[in-house]
């Protein structure tokens, strides 16, 4: 600030002298014979001159004012400064003021805490001490009466054990009657049992003769079928000399009508089964039995046929 204070009378006087400088150059004449001066133009030179020296008084002035300008802001600056510093030293001290008593607040704070956490045990323990003589009261009254509760349940189980024995007696006598009953009643119960499982094998060997002798006898029916069966594929089979000794397997399934729906070779010489697939097919219909259980064993046959020769 204080230099650009100075900066501005500097120029001020330059450009005065700069102009004073360039009215006396175009007042010279370059001529080379010099002209005689009137008398009536000293004056003006007087006048310029005159003019100057107030100039430079004038600008010394204002350079004076200037400077007095610059040093008063110094100082004012200087006492701003010094304002300011002892401004932040007061801010500085009220902050440790204030910093020293809110350590003094927190540690009254802290004693008033250990004070009231002190009396707060303090009324604990005396209501804990309290509590605790309440407990022991309450359990000595307890025990009382479950000591007095003892006696009498013993006094009752006494009683109960009286009146259990006598119960017990005429339990066990009542047992005895009643085991005997059910002695004689499983007795009972065995012979019938007996009795009926008799029966019962007597009933099964029968049975089991008659199934013997049906199944002897389905199986017989079956044999004879499959010999008819046989018998009426050989009928339709057209042999020649290449399929002496040779054979084939064949799956039949029957219709119970005897109709034939579905026939496949299984193992076998290939021209005796295609042979023998052509006599089934031939024959169309194969005989079966009308008794169920027959059919049962017929309806789907694996056959072996081997061409018969004259």
């Amino acid at each position: 600030m204080a230099k650009s204070d100075f900066t501005w009378p500097l120029g001020i006087s330059a450009g005065i002298h700069i102009g004073a400088i360039v009215v006396l150059a175009a007042s010279v004449s370059f001529d080379d014979k010099p002209k005689v001066v009137s008398q009536a133009s000293a004056p003006a030179v007087q006048a310029v001159v005159i003019d100057q020296k107030q100039v430079n008084e004038r600008v010394e002035r204002i350079k004076q004012q200037r400077e007095d300008e610059a040093r008063k802001e110094k100082a004012r600056q200087d006492e701003l400064e010094r304002q300011a510093q002892e401004a932040r030293k007061a801010r500085e001290r009220e902050q440790q003021r204030l910093k020293q008593l809110e350590t003094e607040r927190k540690q009254k704070e802290l004693e008033t805490k250990r004070a009231n956490d002190a009396a707060q045990a303090a009324k604990l323990k005396q209501q804990q001490e309290k509590e605790a003589a309440a407990k022991a009261e309450a359990v000595r009254k307890q025990k009382e009466q479950e000591r007095k509760v003892a006696e009498e349940a013993a006094r009752k189980a006494e009683e109960k054990r009286k009146q259990e024995e006598a119960a017990a007696k005429r339990a066990e006598e009542e047992r005895k009657r009643k085991a005997e009953e059910e002695r004689q009643r499983k007795a009972a119960a065995e012979a019938k049992a007996q009795q009926e499982r008799e029966m019962a094998e007597a009933l099964a060997a029968e049975q089991a003769a008659l199934s013997k002798a049906r199944n002897q006898q389905v199986l017989t029916e079956t044999q004879r079928y499959q010999a008819m069966i046989r018998s009426t594929i050989q009928r339709h089979l057209v042999v020649n000399e290449s399929m002496r000794g040779k054979s084939c397997r064949v799956f039949i399934r029957l219709a119970r009508d005897g109709f034939v729906t579905a026939s496949q070779t299984l193992d076998g010489d290939q021209v005796v089964c295609r042979a023998a697939k052509a006599a089934i097919n031939q024959a169309g219909r194969l005989p079966v039995s009308q008794e169920a259980d027959v059919y049962e064993k017929l309806k789907e046959i694996n056959l072996t046929v081997s061409p018969e020769f004259n």
